[in-house]
């Protein structure tokens, strides 16, 4: 075990949540969400991988419930069957053997890409399938994540309380926008290794990357594109909160400092995912006339939000056609994206994994054996048809998680936490590498399916602080 100078940052706020319990301290389990590139120590026996500070985090908040009274029980109800934590554990059996039993058995079948840190060759390679340490690896981080799902859900179906998860997603939110400007900030004077302590974790750090001249944002995280995806989440759940109640100036605050974000990390798939996004959300709001259960001045907002977006799309259009650094910009960013050599290199991931999935009988060359640049195509190449089945009926379930009053702060809250997740889905469809859609996603949906349950005759006593949905 290597100890590392995020390492004594990461035991700080362990430690703070230890003394303060998870009940008064989810903000502080979500302070660790934008410490993507922060590693709590690295392991150079298991190929110098890294373990991150957000998964030392989903370790001790699951053992904060399971140390609570009936703690076990608990935790097994949130897996019952017929409900998303049933299927989750199912999806856990099956990439067990799918990681554990399949390279095995085509072992040689089939040509994967998978990551090198070997010391002759470091990155991306190709190489005949077989069972390699990123099984273990793969396997061990989705593991995390479903236990940060399994840990959420059930506090939050034990414990219900909307305005602490609103707490914990304004400190995400807060957090991140911060790391990124002093990204930026430090970068333009020189002192880029002011963020070097929170930039530990064993991977590829692009800190130094720029677009068109402007340093890429990507405060505690890798690189632009997960800065971006996470953003997206964000933004997701203070878009829906923000048009619900447009009076409130934190959800306004919130969804402009996340949009931000969006913008500045330059991603080419955080902009694709942004657009396609609203597109889903307003189709998805007119299909169901959501329009009826709004207020007028909620109506009225959405409808100058259209006319701003229509505006901007038709100035954007002007600028690119007139303006040489904007054409250049967005040539760079969106439009070239597919012809450069990361966008060719991509597809060919792309395709390999689609035949990885023939080659495999459909059954897939095993979790952590393949790598894409597609969730859906990482998913079918690894997990195959029955793990991608399992992993889109688990989302089935959970986007269809209902409040039993609707109108209520934990409605409000459980739909804003799906839309995170849908807008995070969207982003990673376009970029993940893995199955795996990170401990963020799985927590934000565990905390709408245990508010869900919450509200359906399965919590424990009611969430305080709230008198028929509305705030005391």
């Amino acid at each position: 075990m290597q100890f590392l100078p995020s390492t004594p940052i990461a035991l700080a706020m362990i430690g703070i949540l230890l003394m303060i319990g998870l009940r008064r301290g989810l903000w502080v389990f979500f302070a660790m969400m934008p410490l993507g590139a922060a590693a709590a120590f690295n392991l150079p026996a298991v190929g110098n991988a890294s373990f991150g500070i957000k998964e030392l985090a989903v370790i001790v908040v699951l053992g904060l419930v399971m140390a609570q009274p009936r703690g076990l029980d608990n935790l097994l109800g949130t897996l019952r069957m017929g409900q998303p934590g049933g299927i989750a554990l199912a999806l856990l059996v099956y990439c067990i053997l799918s990681a554990l039993w399949v390279p095995s058995v085509f072992s040689g079948a089939t040509e994967v890409f998978t990551i090198s840190r070997s010391a002759n060759v470091n990155g991306i390679r190709s190489i005949p399938l077989g069972p390699t340490s990123g099984n273990l690896t793969q396997l061990f981080t989705l593991s995390l994540s479903l236990a940060a799902f399994l840990a959420m859900a059930t506090n939050s179906r034990m414990d219900p309380d909307p305005q602490r998860v609103e707490k914990a997603m304004a400190v995400a939110t807060g957090l991140n926008v911060a790391l990124g400007l002093i990204d930026i900030g430090s970068a333009s004077v020189g002192a880029s290794h002011l963020m070097d302590v929170l930039r530990t974790a064993n991977y590829s750090i692009l800190s130094e990357a720029k677009m068109m001249g402007f340093k890429r944002m990507i405060g505690g995280f890798p690189e632009a594109s997960s800065f971006g995806s996470f953003s997206m989440g964000l933004f997701g759940f203070w878009l829906h909160r923000c048009l619900l109640e447009p009076k409130s100036r934190l959800a306004l605050t919130m969804v402009a400092t996340a949009f931000f974000c969006v913008v500045r990390s330059t991603s080419s798939a955080a902009y694709v995912a942004l657009v396609v996004f609203i597109g889903v959300y307003a189709l998805y709001g007119a299909a169901t006339r959501v329009g009826s259960v709004l207020t007028r001045q909620i109506v009225i907002t959405a409808i100058l939000g259209g006319l701003l977006i229509w505006h901007a799309m038709i100035l954007i259009y002007a600028t690119y056609e007139l303006v040489e650094p904007v054409t250049a910009f967005l040539n760079e960013t969106l439009f070239d994206k597919l012809g450069s050599d990361s966008g060719v290199e991509r597809m060919s991931w792309n395709a390999q994994a689609l035949k990885n999935l023939t080659d495999t009988w459909l059954i897939g060359a095993g979790l952590g054996s393949a790598r894409a640049s597609n969730w859906l195509l990482s998913s079918l190449g690894s997990i195959g048809v029955p793990g991608t089945a399992l992993f889109a009926a688990f989302l089935i379930a959970v986007f269809r998680m209902q409040v039993r009053a609707a109108g209520t702060a934990a409605d409000m809250t459980v739909q804003a936490l799906k839309w995170g997740c849908v807008a995070t889905l969207v982003t990673e469809i376009l970029i993940a590498s893995t199955p795996n859609l990170g401990v963020f996603f799985f927590a934000m949906a565990g905390l709408a399916t245990g508010l869900a349950r919450s509200t359906q005759g399965e919590a424990a006593k009611p969430a305080p602080g709230f008198v028929r949905g509305r705030a005391a």
